[in-house]
């Protein structure tokens, strides 16, 4: 029984999700030999909602490729040069991080959960979104079903 238990906690591990992520990236951007063909082409998911045109710089699927590539590369590379590139695109200091640290008194422990459980959400619904787009490059230049 904790055997079971051990791996379905392990299946649920942040370095699974970040691995899995990884995966669905590095197959994405394998699949995607012409990432300009992308433009202009709207992911199409039903169930979910438009990207908001702040978040993604286009809200197509080129827009998605470049989005899961860089954030890929902060989790390979690290994020302090991705850190810089949003600190700059948002005008946020060095000052007003200090200020925010100084004043986060708070249990660290509770802090920690709150992010990793939040960073194991996002990193899901990224992995689905690198998926969705392989999947949808692959139908847009008809590559489904020929043995692939």
């Amino acid at each position: 029984m904790m055997q079971i238990c051990d791996s379905y906690n392990q299946k649920n591990s942040l370095f699974n999700a970040m691995n899995r992520f990884i995966g669905a990236v590095n197959n994405m951007d394998q699949t995607v030999m012409v990432p300009s063909l992308l433009r202009d082409v709207p992911l199409d998911e039903e169930k979910e909602v438009k990207p908001s045109p702040t978040f993604f710089q286009h809200g197509d699927m080129y827009g998605y490729y470049v989005l899961l590539k860089s954030i890929r590369n902060d989790i390979e590379w690290g994020v302090l040069q991705g850190d810089e590139r949003r600190k700059e695109k948002l005008g946020v200091s060095a000052l007003d991080i200090a200020r925010v640290e100084q004043n986060g008194e708070e249990d660290l422990e509770k802090l920690f959960h709150f992010h990793l459980s939040g960073l194991h959400a996002v990193l899901s619904k990224l992995t689905r979104k690198a998926n969705t787009l392989t999947n949808r490059y692959k139908q847009e230049i008809g590559f489904g079903g020929c043995g692939h």
